[in-house]
């Protein structure tokens, strides 16, 4: 058998990089906000009408 390779310094078991970041309050509240999701629905169908209207 062959040994496996060795990992890299940055992942390493246990050190800091090793785990994912973790997001913020911020983001946390963007990501579950009604509002915030309602507001980047209007602004993508904003763009898309407006790409729409330039090809057309």
């Amino acid at each position: 058998m062959t040994e496996p390779e060795p990992l890299p310094a940055n992942q390493l078991p246990y050190e800091q990089a090793y785990y994912p970041p973790v997001p913020t309050w911020f983001t946390r509240y963007r990501r579950n906000s009604l509002i915030w999701q309602l507001f980047r629905f209007a602004v993508i169908n904003l763009k898309m009408m407006i790409l729409l209207r330039k090809s057309h």
